[in-house]
């Protein structure tokens, strides 16, 4: 991961520039650099992925234009070929590319990019500033407006806390121009239903998924794979273990006393020949990073906080013990394929519409996991269940093949690799745990503990009242909620809401995001 950050007007100190985008160093360790555009500032800490030169440094400069971008764009030397006869580059790093493509199809270059980025471009002709995020929102970019007005976009939320009084995220699929977001893709809406049968749906998923896994393992950095040893992690090292030389560098986390999922992430390390790393984890350890994690995730929603405390705590360990810098993760199946409550969902028309919701928020829940897990440790996340293609077509599929009419969720996705013997059949057929439920279901038992001993009743019903929006409603969601306002507040708006099972569903009206209480769970965690 890298951070960007643009002032997008004249007037603002250096200094103080530097002092609010010094918070996401941590991003971008290798190298630093601010540019004064000579009508506000744009600044870049680099995370050096793709062309390890200094020559890849940003910002990027061509005919007075400048631009920082976090990203990766896939295929970019295709695009790079086609550009060689009117510009030339002066590094191999991927992003180079942009300018020329500005110059070329102005904004109408974002849908044509197979990328997960985020970018900020300063045009000197017109004397303004166009930012853009890509259609899931994989990279984050945020805004706001300081106190004189004027726009200020960057990788995080910490880096405007005290510069601008409201701090949102930008939506993805869109681009800033002109002073209005415009949508350039919606990632999420199918125009139709393909009629590809059971088969050909299948072959299909198999295919792009495979693909999407592929391109992902181009780096000139070292690249790992966090294995959890649920489905969707474990298909992604299976095919990866297939397409590249050697054996894999595989992660696994877990509680020292009941973590669930270490032994089938193990069962998929022998089985694939990954070089298998296990970290272990205590109840200390876990109270211990709880504020840490809030602060740098930016958020109060329960799930999200629960399950990054494995996440961080494993890449933590990464950057510390090994020099890889590029992991590859299982996220964005389940708002694909169905969580364990979509189970119950009423309808075909139902399901869609809940996974359309699911995809459009991804940036603020399971993606913002990934990200801020991932770059607070000097490393860079890749996500192939992300990939546009295999989204796209995911989306297209009939509602009715998704809904899990098979007795057995995610029925697709292991059917389009149950040929080829891609993983066990225990692991491939396997019921779904969650995350931070399978990093040991006394994770989640030890912070509701440790939340129940900071208030009494009394007090709780008392300070909940003091949140209008997103208002706590157990005593963890109010410990929360209060650690993430000595960081972020006011800003509580920067999520939408709690992620949790569509309530307006039988069978979903719970009281905790965790898929152990629904009545379906069953066999999940065992």
């Amino acid at each position: 991961m890298c951070s960007v950050m643009g002032y997008c007007d004249s007037g603002f100190l250096l200094e103080e520039f530097q002092k609010y985008f010094q918070r996401t160093v941590s991003r971008g360790p290798d190298d630093s650099r601010i540019t004064d555009t000579g009508n506000g500032f744009l600044g870049f800490h680099r995370l050096a992925i793709m062309g390890l030169t200094p020559s890849g440094m940003q910002p990027f400069s061509l005919h007075g234009n400048y631009l920082v971008c976090n990203g990766e764009i896939y295929g970019f030397d295709r695009i790079k070929k086609q550009l060689l006869g009117k510009y030339s580059f002066k590094s191999d790093s991927d992003c180079e590319i942009l300018l020329p493509l500005y110059e070329e199809y102005g904004t109408d270059m974002f849908a044509m990019l197979d990328a997960e980025f985020a970018c900020i471009l300063y045009d000197s002709k017109t004397q303004e500033y166009i930012a853009a995020r890509d259609p899931i929102g994989i990279r984050p970019l945020y805004y706001g407006l300081d106190s004189k007005g004027v726009m200020v976009f960057a990788s995080e939320p910490k880096n405007l806390v005290g510069l601008c009084e409201n701090i949102m995220p930008f939506p993805p699929g869109h681009f800033y121009k002109n002073g209005k977001f415009v949508c350039y893709c919606d990632i999420a809406k199918a125009e139709s239903y393909s009629a590809d049968d059971m088969e050909t749906v299948c072959q299909k998923i198999h295919d792009k998924l495979t693909a999407g896994i592929e391109k992902r393992l181009v780096a000139d950095a070292k690249v790992g794979f966090l294995l959890s040893g649920g489905l969707d992690s474990s298909l992604v090292c299976a095919v990866a273990a297939r397409k590249i030389q050697g054996p894999l560098r595989t992660f696994a986390i877990g509680m020292n006393e009941d973590a669930i999922d270490l032994k089938y992430a193990r069962q998929t390390a022998d089985y694939i020949g990954s070089r298998h790393t296990e970290v272990i984890i205590s109840q200390k350890e876990v109270l211990a990073s709880l504020e840490e994690v809030i602060h740098l995730l930016g958020t109060y929603d329960i799930t999200t906080i629960r399950a990054s405390i494995g996440m961080y705590l494993v890449c933590k360990a990464i950057h510390e013990q090994t020099d890889i810098r590029v992991l590859l993760t299982g996220e964005i199946s389940d708002e694909l394929f169905g969580y364990k409550y979509t189970d119950f969902a009423p309808s075909p028309e139902e399901f869609q519409k809940e996974s359309q919701k699911r995809i459009r928020e991804l940036h603020m829940y399971d993606v913002l996991r990934a990200d801020r897990c991932i770059s607070v440790n000097a490393l860079e996340a890749r996500v192939p269940f992300g990939d546009l293609d295999f989204v796209r077509y995911v989306m297209s599929v009939n509602p009715k093949l998704k809904m899990n009419t098979y007795g057995k969720g995610k029925y697709l996705l292991r059917r389009a690799f149950e040929k080829g013997r891609y993983l066990p059949p225990e692991i491939l057929w396997r019921e779904k745990a969650a995350f931070s439920d399978a990093v040991g279901h006394s994770m989640v038992d030890y912070l509701k503990e440790y939340a129940d001993t900071q208030y009494t009743q009394k007090e709780f019903e008392e300070k909940k009242k003091s949140y209008a929006h997103a208002q706590p409603f157990t005593k963890e969601s109010l410990l929360y909620r209060e650690i993430f306002e000595t960081y972020y507040p006011g800003q509580s708006r920067m999520v939408a809401d709690f992620w949790m099972p569509n309530k307006s569903w039988k069978g979903c009206n719970v009281d905790d995001p965790s898929a152990r209480v629904l009545s379906n769970y069953g066999a999940s965690g065992e």
